[in-house]
């Protein structure tokens, strides 16, 4: 081969090479949507995450479905061709909540869509609605070293306002971007007492945008606390654990249910069992057994079991059931 025909297959062998470059680096970037569907409500803490949301994007620019967990979390990727800013509707449905449609400008924002009941909010007519009071959760644990005396518990709030760009003034969110705030609680057993079974567990807000800074409450003791960082809306947080009183035995445990609105919130160490609640029905006394399911007459409920196997509880009164300090008889 002559240095003319070498030189010549060189200079092509280039060209191709800078066309494949050039190629890769204006190929469009895939966007993905991230975001979290909750209660739409005036009230921060009554704004619990709706699991089992349908995500859907219209005119079909999203490669897949997606469907919220049980934080409210979701994440959907839009088709290649879907460039930044451009306006996009995403489309959110849950047969127990009103359909919504929410017009966004696509990019790596949090996106955050609150949604109705589909029943009215009043009980139905006629008829007095049931009034529920005295809510307490029971249930069982194999100790016998020492004898649990009531429980704490503590709801607290992160104030913060999402989509606020950081620009280096911390706290910031994990990667730098938007600004955070921190918050947290702490708890006192009393003399000789000490907290066991501490969980905490995030009830209202855009959850899936925290972290837990500090965890000083899993190894229980009379004091325990927590701190949040979060980087969206202001979010609720629960720390509960029970109270012992060391070398005493019993085994029945109880804590007492949060309620905000019509939700109940609570959490189950990983040692519970014959879980129920326990309330009173227009003043008589009645216990529900707490099935795995936790299907309640008056209640829907979902439940999530961590890694540490605690379950964490939500529920929302069904029409026609009020709770007494909610403005009940």
């Amino acid at each position: 081969m002559s240095i003319r025909w070498k030189v010549t297959a060189l200079v092509a062998a280039g060209a191709i090479a800078a066309a494949v470059i050039a190629l890769i680096s204006t190929r469009p970037r895939t966007i993905s949507l991230r975001g979290a569907v909750l209660l739409k409500n005036v009230d921060p803490r009554k704004q619990s995450p709706i699991a089992g949301v349908s995500v859907s994007v219209a005119d079909d620019l999203a490669s897949a479905d997606a469907t919220t967990d049980f934080s409210g979390l979701f994440s959907v990727r839009l088709l290649p061709w879907v460039v930044p800013k451009q306006d996009v509707t995403l489309r959110f449905r849950h047969p127990d909540y009103q359909p919504l449609d929410l017009t966004v400008s696509a990019g790596d924002e949090l996106y955050l869509a609150r949604m109705l009941p589909a029943y009215a909010v009043e009980p139905p007519a006629p008829g007095r609605p049931v009034v529920l009071s005295h809510l307490v959760v029971r249930y069982t644990v194999e100790s016998h070293t020492a004898t649990n005396i009531g429980a704490g518990a503590k709801a607290f709030e992160v104030p913060n306002m999402g989509n606020v760009p950081c620009n280096g003034h911390p706290p910031c969110s994990p990667d730098g971007k938007w600004k955070a705030a921190i918050g947290g609680v702490s708890l006192d057993a009393g003399a000789d007492n000490e907290f066991r079974n501490a969980r905490l567990s995030c009830i209202a807000g855009p959850c899936p945008f925290t972290r837990v800074e500090t965890n000083n409450y899993s190894k229980g003791g009379r004091t325990i606390g927590a701190t949040v960082r979060n980087w969206s809306d202001t979010t609720t947080f629960l720390l509960e654990a029970e109270v012992f009183r060391p070398q005493i035995s019993d085994a029945i445990q109880r804590l007492y249910p949060i309620l905000f609105g019509e939700g109940l919130n609570f959490t189950l160490p990983a040692s519970a069992e014959g879980a129920s609640i326990q309330a009173e029905l227009d003043g008589q006394e009645v216990i529900f057994p707490l099935p795995p399911d936790a299907a309640l007459s008056w209640a829907g409920c979902e439940v999530l079991t961590n890694r540490d196997q605690t379950r964490v509880y939500r529920c929302e009164l069904k029409p026609g059931y009020v709770f007494k300090e909610q403005g009940g008889e």
